[in-house]
């Protein structure tokens, strides 16, 4: 589990969306890779970043509260994503975004 300090100094073990989101974003940054937020003016619910590794592997993260799943319509558009070959992700704690980050650097460090 990873702790995080709040504005207010206070540890807070269940961040916002938006602090796993920037927290994994920073280490993909740190790692070398392009990162976008993405947002579609003609579809609702897609994933919430998109990233490119040094080696031009191009893939997309959803960003969650611990515990918490997609809803229906991210759901939907996760899954029409995946059925275009798309790489797509759910995350809902940093350690496990940095993880996946590491393992997408280590596999595509080489190609």
């Amino acid at each position: 589990m990873v702790y995080v300090k709040s504005k207010r100094g206070t540890v807070v073990d269940n961040p916002l969306e938006k602090i796993i989101e920037t927290k994994v974003y920073d280490y993909a940054k740190a790692k070398g890779m392009l990162t976008y937020k993405f947002t579609s003016p003609n579809r609702a619910a897609v994933p919430d970043r998109l990233f490119i590794t040094a080696s031009g592997f191009v893939f997309f993260i959803e960003f969650k509260r611990l515990g918490k799943k997609p809803t229906p319509a991210q759901t939907r558009e996760i899954d029409r994503l995946i059925k275009q070959n798309t790489a797509v992700f759910v995350i809902d704690n940093i350690e496990d975004g940095k993880k996946m980050i590491d393992n997408i650097v280590s596999k595509n460090a080489n190609t």
